[in-house]
């Protein structure tokens, strides 16, 4: 497990999971959030973000964290593992708003500089309570196309997340 591309619904425990792998495997965590936001929640053109994303893609090991769904098939053709973390609805809004709560004004350690956390009704009911019907669709036919190289991994709550964490370490604790 060289190349690790983690992705679902807003709130789902994207960042948290890439670091907490990373922290067990040494392996370099990559976040898709400051590739696409610039200072001030500036969104990069999509020519500029394309352009991060297949830099970031060409090294040779990484965590990428996030969904992004024009860049997945450049990530897959390098990914060696993929975990999709598919967790409720209900799970994933109580997050968002913990996160918006806990974060507010400062800029989360997975966001580009200088954007600060904010409460936004329409990123919740949008994104977070929109995923089942835009973007799950997506996410299930990556897994269901998934590259013969591509070792997959779908989590969908908390206890398979904490029991995949757990074999993790003790697989690198036996390395």
């Amino acid at each position: 497990m060289k190349r690790v591309m983690v992705f679902g619904g807003s709130g789902s425990g994207k960042s948290t999971l890439a670091r907490n792998i990373g922290a067990i495997t040494g392996l370099p965590v990559v976040h898709i959030d400051p590739m696409y936001w610039k200072p001030g929640w500036v969104p990069r053109s999509k020519e500029e973000t394309r352009a991060l994303v297949l830099a970031a893609t060409a090294c040779e090991a990484w965590i990428f964290d996030g969904n992004h769904h024009s860049t997945f098939e450049a990530r897959i053709a390098r990914a060696d593992h993929v975990i999709w973390l598919d967790l409720p609805t209900w799970l994933r809004m109580w997050r968002v708003l913990a996160r918006s709560w806990r974060y507010r004004g400062r800029t989360r350690p997975d966001m580009g500089a200088n954007c600060p956390e904010r409460f936004s009704a329409s990123f919740i009911f949008y994104w977070v309570g929109g995923y089942y019907w835009r973007s799950r669709p997506k996410d299930v036919t990556l897994m269901r196309n998934l590259p013969l190289h591509v070792s997959a991994v779908h989590l969908k709550s908390r206890a398979q997340v904490a029991a995949y964490l757990e074999r993790l370490n003790k697989k690198s604790a036996k390395a």
